[in-house]
C-alpha cells in the first residue's frame, strides 16, 4: 500500500524551493511558481494537509514527512525520481536436501517457478521481512542467514527498462510446519533443483538466487529480457 500521495507540479515546485532554505515568505513561493496568489494559497493549504508543510511565524517548513518527501525530488527535472523495488528472496532447504519452490499464479510473471520471497515493508529489517514472507506465503518456520543481494533490471521487447529491483537473498534450513501448498496468487512445493530447472518455466534469475543463495555469490547484478507475453 501506498503511504504518498501524487501532488500537482505546482506542488513539487514549491516544495524543491523549500528543500534549500530553512523557511520561505508566501511572496518567494509564488514568484517560484508565477501564480496567481489565489493558486498559490491552494497548493500551500493542500501540501499543509498532506503533512509535507507548515506554517510557522518564519515562514513556510518542511515537515519530517515533507523533507522525506522532498528528498526524492530530481532538482533538475523537477519530478519525484522512480525508486527500485527492494525485496527478498528465500533460499529454504530441509534435511533430505531439497529446496522449497513457488508456482507464480498472477501478474506479471504468470506461471513461472521460483524461490519464495516478498516486498520489504516500511519498518521491517531484511530477516523480519523474510521470517514474515515465508510464514505468510508457506506456512513455515526456519533458521534464516543473510546472504547477499542481487539487482535486476527488466527490460520489455521494446528494451525499455520495466523493473528495477533489488532482492536481499536469504537462506533456510531446519523448516518447521505445515506448508500451505496452494493460496491466492501461487502454489508451493518441495522439490529438487534439477526437477525445477527441467520445467523450462523458471525465473530468468534463477539459477543466480540459487548461487547466491547456497554462499557460492555475494553480489551480482544482471540485466533480464522478458517478451511481453512472458511478463
Amino acid at each position: 500500500m501506498s503511504h504518498e500521495s501524487s501532488i500537482h507540479q505546482a506542488q513539487t515546485i514549491i516544495l524543491r524551493e523549500l528543500l534549500f532554505t530553512p523557511a520561505a515568505k508566501f511572496t518567494l513561493l509564488q514568484k517560484a511558481t508565477t501564480l496567481e496568489s489565489d493558486h498559490v494559497k491552494f497548493h500551500l493549504a493542500r501540501l499543509v494537509e498532506l503533512g509535507y508543510v507548515s506554517k510557522t511565524p518564519e515562514g513556510y517548513v518542511l515537515t519530517i514527512k515533507g523533507k522525506e518527501y522532498a528528498n526524492k525530488l530530481d532538482t533538475d527535472k523537477n519530478e519525484i525520481e522512480r525508486q527500485p523495488k527492494s525485496a527478498i528472496i528465500l533460499v529454504i532447504e530441509n534435511k533430505e536436501g531439497h529446496f522449497l519452490f513457488q508456482e507464480r499464479l498472477k501478474h506479471p510473471y504468470y506461471g513461472f517457478w521460483g524461490f519464495p520471497g516478498g516486498k520489504i515493508r516500511w519498518g521491517e529489517t531484511i530477516l523480519q521481512a523474510g521470517a514474515r514472507e515465508l510464514q505468510e506465503e508457506t506456512g513455515l518456520l526456519a533458521e534464516l542467514v543473510y546472504r547477499g543481494v542481487y539487482h535486476e533490471h527488466v527490460l520489455s521487447e521494446e528494451n525499455a527498462i520495466i523493473e528495477d529491483k533489488i532482492f536481499h537473498v536469504i537462506y533456510g534450513s531446519g523448516p518447521k510446519g505445515t506448508l500451505i501448498e496452494s493460496f491466492e496468487g501461487g502454489r508451493n512445493e518441495w522439490s529438487s533443483y534439477d526437477d525445477i530447472a527441467s520445467k523450462g518455466s523458471t525465473y530468468k534469475s534463477f539459477e543466480t538466487e540459487y548461487a547466491v543463495g547456497l554462499g557460492k555469490e555475494s553480489f551480482v547484478e544482471l540485466t533480464q529480457s522478458y517478451t511481453n507475453e512472458e511478463f
